[in-house]
């Protein structure tokens, strides 16, 4: 399957805009949401890279939903760590009735500790409150004088990481409980091939032989456990999605000033913003609400990623009347998770429908390969959401099953036990990315 026509393919004219939109975006899994769109290419900090929505075995009567900040973040990169902006505002948005609308939502607010005069390094744990927004009603503070533990800096600075990472988990008032701070990158997949045009490294991508991009990198995540009884959602079915807010900034002959705040990211199902959203809307999608997502329901319906692959490696994908992924992205799927007829782009999860596995042991193509508790019904740390993408917009709900993938299948490390599940970051005195001189 894999043809040696991409050379010969450049040379057509079509091939050559779609080409500069696949270089430019939106490819078969530029990693959830890392670096998606050009303005927010630019605010790494307010930057949500990924979202998982799903209950866990250990804690099957909570929703456990786990939102990343922050792409690549290589942990010997000091003496200015990764954090949180103090100025930005990170959300977890809940729809409960299907409107697209938050009913629910937890905001997170950081700040940074008073820096030292007499030294050039810094400490890197922030402190933060999290306010709890039920529908239009003002906010409720559900616990303020948090932190996060410290980013894994190496034995010297931060010895017993595991400890110090147990010690910051927190039990909110509403019965939530909530955990903030530098962890491993959960995401998989080998974008260098996939931003080559496509490229595929070993057969079909189904078999292996793909290079894990993300291997050894941290994030920044937000990991918060809600009692499902709590939510009382319609029909059983939340949707869930993730924003980051900063200060609107006014410049005039005073100065510079800010006042409320606007949306500069958000996210619900993987890939969207790179998959399905053409580069030129990418920057008003970020600043769009999910109950007006109908204005992008043609990108789902004739998806330029369909027109890519049979371009590149004539399969004969389809490329136009796609309901199929109207359904699993903008309104869910019927008898499995479908909110009612309002498009929206949210991670959608029946509740109802209990985990099969331990966190890491759900099979990684999810409800694509029979596993009713994985994507695209929530999102689970071990979902291969590039290769169900990547099927999905081959045909696979419509009767065109392709073993396409990237060759890459799981995490490089495992995921862990109980809450937070995320694995710690690798510490920087380790740097797995540096190279060990003789």
């Amino acid at each position: 399957m894999k043809k040696a026509l991409v050379a010969a393919g450049l040379a057509l004219a079509g091939l050559a805009a779609l080409a500069g939109v696949v270089s430019a975006g939106p490819s078969s899994g530029t990693a959830s949401s890392h670096r998606e769109a050009p303005l927010i290419s630019e605010d790494p900090s307010a930057d949500g890279t990924d979202l998982y929505a799903f209950r866990s075995k250990d804690r099957p009567d909570h929703l456990t939903v786990i939102a990343n900040w922050i792409p690549a973040e290589d942990t010997a990169a000091g003496p200015n760590y990764y954090r949180f902006s103090e100025q930005a505002r990170y959300y977890i948005r809940l729809d409960l009735d299907g409107d697209a609308q938050a009913d629910l939502s937890y905001q997170f607010a950081f700040k940074n500790p008073a820096q030292p005069e007499d030294s050039f390094l810094w400490d890197t744990a922030q402190t933060f409150q999290v306010t709890k927004y039920v529908g239009n009603k003002p906010g409720v503070v559900v616990r303020g004088g948090l932190a996060t533990p410290p980013n894994n800096v190496g034995p010297r600075t931060t010895p017993m990481y595991k400890k110090l990472v147990e010690d910051k988990i927190y039990d909110l008032s509403d019965g939530a409980r909530v955990f903030a701070g530098q962890r491993e990158d959960p995401f998989f997949g080998d974008i260098g091939a996939i931003f080559d045009l496509l490229a595929i490294r070993k057969g079909t991508g189904a078999e292996g032989g793909g290079k894990d991009f993300f291997a050894k990198y941290g994030t920044h995540t937000v990991a918060l456990q809600i009692p499902i009884a709590s939510l009382k959602a319609k029909n059983g079915i939340a949707g869930v999605w993730s924003t980051t807010e900063r200060p609107r900034v006014t410049v005039n002959d005073g100065g510079a000033n800010s006042a409320d705040f606007v949306q500069v990211s958000r996210l619900g199902n993987p890939l969207v913003n790179e998959v399905i959203i053409p580069t030129a809307r990418k920057d008003h999608w970020n600043r769009s609400r999910p109950h007006l997502d109908a204005q992008f329901a043609k990108y789902y319906t004739s998806p330029i990623l369909a027109k890519v692959i049979n371009a590149l490696y004539g399969l004969g994908v389809q490329e136009t009347n796609r309901a199929d992924l109207v359904a699993v992205l903008l309104t869910g799927v019927p008898g499995l998770n479908f909110t009612g007829p309002t498009q929206a782009d949210m991670l959608r999860i029946n509740l109802g429908i209990a985990p099969t596995a331990a966190v890491g042991g759900g099979n990684r193509l999810g409800v694509v390969g029979g596993d009713l508790a994985g994507f695209p019904n929530g999102r689970r740390l071990e979902d291969d959401v590039i290769d169900i993408a990547e099927r999905a917009v081959g045909g696979v709900l419509i009767g065109k099953d392709l073993p396409l993938g990237d060759g890459v299948n799981a995490n490089d490390v495992p995921f862990v036990a109980s809450f937070p599940y995320v694995q710690e970051a690798p510490s920087g005195f380790d740097n797995p990315k540096g190279e060990q001189k003789p």
